[in-house]
């Protein structure tokens, strides 16, 4: 019975310990009490800027002007059908072109890192 009691002492010193335990910050500290934003945007390499937002908008405008080309082709009548409207190069080929390359340039856009701005 000693034996266990002994443990749980460890557990609970080994819980104090970890929750005493204090991490350091992850922005670095400057010479005075400010951390500057270029130091600390050198700490923090996924976060858009500028750049990233105009390639995510470029690739979202190719992504939906490749759905607005795959649009169509469907014929006014049911009894009607229309081979080269529904089956065209367009709708086909060109259009699933343009949504990959649109969600190509989306993943460059967001795994892009920016630039560190310089004094």
């Amino acid at each position: 019975m000693s034996n266990k009691k002994s443990n749980k002492n460890k557990a609970d010193m080994l819980d104090d310990n970890l929750v005493s335990k204090v991490e350091p910050k992850s922005a670095p500290i400057a010479t005075g009490a400010e951390v500057s934003l270029k130091e600390y945007s050198k700490s923090a390499p996924y976060a858009f800027n500028n750049k990233n937002y105009k390639l995510l908008l470029i690739g979202l405008a190719i992504n939906v002007f490749g759905f607005i080309l795959m649009i169509g082709g469907g014929a006014e009548d049911p009894n009607e059908f229309h081979a080269e409207t529904l089956f065209s190069t367009v709708r086909i080929t060109i259009s699933p072109m343009f949504i990959v390359l649109g969600y190509a340039v989306i993943m460059y856009a967001i795994m892009k890192k920016p630039k560190p701005v310089d004094k």
